[in-house]
């Protein structure tokens, strides 16, 4: 007998043999039947839930987050829809008045797009804090801004070279002005006082009952350490992990060692079967690599973080591990020199499920590499939609049309799985979905979408966020649709996110999340 019946749901499946349902039965969190027999296999004890005509879909899968930074900045500066370098100034004065001297004042989401487009200086945050360090991330996570007292500490100064992979913007006299690109920002960060087990533990926890609420199930973790993967474990071992985590082993460093020597890690709750590699860095901060120059800063091609030979490497000796690698790559230059990289250990079509991540700007002849080697396209919507504002004047006008190019992609059969990069972007699945079947923002500009011929419909949308991210996981026969036999992680909306008007998809609330046949979200109350 089934534990749990959902009945009177309007359920999109993605199961091809049988797409649409209005029933579900749940035993031990797996499901047993969708629509005929559902009802027989319900005895005394069961559980039924009305869903009362609501929308039901599979559990929202984000293929590319930061748990443990989005519960960091749950607690820091948030500075995202900040507009002006004055009001940054001012919140962070507000941190220093509640501050002992000397405590750092961190924050993040910080973008230059919005107040003109110019990296800001030390200056204002000096005033602001002089008895404090300022350490603020950009909304890419891929540039700094600090204040003097922490260059100071740091011993960042006229005569501290730029570091490989990173650059320090100075002043013509050689001056650092206070922003710091990609592997510079270690410079100052390496002054931080490391954060506890107890705080990353917190971090997660809060993280993922944040993405519980937004109907997040899965989350593919895209760059977990030692202290992320413990706090993993001991939340799960206190039933307090809320979601499935599949993550990805940071770099090839130590910790890579030793996985490769025990071999992936397979779990109902946390899956290490990867490793995140990053080799340049983001468009906005100007430092992802290109074949010619930014477009708005003519000589500056963007910064390479890691050798071609270096991927291959990792590449080569996770085909002989069993793992899979995922690598960051923005610019049509770094795309390339990754699917160079895993050629040499993939050799045509395979089954290794290897991932590029962003796969923001690709290279006209570069798409079909892709597909030649089976390479999975890990992107996330929201970055078009946010990116607009600014991207052409980065790249050009034809560098452009190869930019967040989901239609090029599908259309030679390469699979997209959809995610958010949050904290970059914010952790709703439902903005994700709505940018990739308009590729408007929020207000609904520019009219008729930017770049429309690249929107996906919303079949491939909703794949994108499901199937596709269970698929990039090894997952998809346990997770991603709904069909017996498979996991009973998913979500009750509002609306009917297949059908409505897209204004309204953005007013889509979750109403219940489901994972293995338990509620872990209720917004229903």
């Amino acid at each position: 007998m089934a534990d749990l019946v959902i009945e009177n749901g309007s359920i999109y499946t993605m199961d091809a043999a049988h797409p649409h349902a209005s029933r579900l039965a749940i035993k031990d969190g797996i499901i047993l039947a969708v629509d005929d027999g559902a009802d027989r296999l319900a005895g005394p004890a069961t559980m039924r839930l009305d869903a009362r005509g609501a929308t039901i879909v599979p559990g929202f899968i984000d293929s590319h987050a930061h748990v443990e930074h989005l519960g960091r900045t749950l607690e820091s500066l948030r500075l995202r829809n900040v507009k002006s370098v004055d009001a940054v100034a001012a919140m962070v004065a507000e941190a220093a008045r509640k501050l002992p001297a000397g405590a750092w004042i961190r924050g993040n989401s910080w973008d230059q797009t919005n107040w003109g487009g110019a990296f800001p200086t030390a200056e204002p945050l000096t005033k602001a804090a002089p008895n404090h360090p300022v350490y603020l991330t950009r909304v890419d996570g891929h540039a700094s801004w600090v204040n003097a007292k922490a260059l100071a500490l740091a011993g960042v100064g006229k005569a501290t070279p730029d570091p490989p992979g990173g650059k320090i913007v100075r002043a013509a006299d050689g001056t650092p002005t206070g922003v710091l690109i990609d592997a510079a920002q270690s410079l100052v960060a390496r002054r931080i006082p490391d954060a506890s087990p107890a705080d990353v533990k917190r971090w997660i926890e809060q993280a993922t009952r944040e993405c519980a609420r937004q109907g997040l199930t899965s989350v593919h973790d895209a760059g977990a350490g030692r202290a992320e993967l413990a706090a993993y474990r001991e939340l799960i071992a206190e039933h307090r992990l809320p979601i499935r985590v599949n993550a990805m082993i940071s770099g090839a460093g130590r910790l890579w060692r030793d996985c490769l020597q025990k071999g992936p890690e397979i779990g109902d709750r946390l899956t290490v079967r990867s490793i995140k590699l990053l080799i340049d860095g983001a468009m906005g901060s100007r430092g992802a690599a290109f074949y010619q120059p930014y477009s708005d800063d003519p000589g500056n091609y963007g910064l390479l973080l890691m050798t071609q030979e270096d991927v291959a490497r990792v590449a080569r000796e996770a085909v002989r591990g069993g793992f899979q690698v995922a690598t960051h790559a923005i610019g049509d230059k770094a795309n390339r020199m990754v699917l160079d990289a895993y050629a040499t250990a993939l050799q045509g079509h395979n089954d290794k499920r290897f991932r590029i991540e962003h796969a923001q700007v690709v290279a006209d002849g570069d798409f079909a590499l892709f597909a030649k080697y089976s390479v999975i396209a890990s992107m996330q919507a929201t970055h078009a939609t946010s990116d607009m504002r600014w991207a052409e004047q980065r790249v050009g006008p034809v560098r452009v049309k190869g930019a967040y190019a989901w239609r090029r992609f599908l259309d030679i059969g390469v699979p997209i799985a959809n995610g958010s990069d949050f904290p970059v972007e914010e952790p709703n699945p439902l903005w994700g979905f709505y940018a990739a079947v308009t590729r408007q923002d929020r207000d609904g500009k520019p009219a008729g979408g930017w770049f429309p011929d690249q929107r996906m419909t919303r079949e491939e949308a909703l794949r994108s966020w499901t199937l596709a991210g269970a698929y990039a996981a090894f997952e998809e026969k346990r997770k991603g649709s709904l069909a017996p036999g498979k996991m009973a992680d998913l979500v009750l909306l509002s609306a009917d996110i297949m059908k409505i008007a897209p204004a309204e998809i953005l007013k889509t609330r979750v109403l219940a999340t489901i994972i293995g046949g338990e509620v872990v979200y209720d917004g229903r109350r």
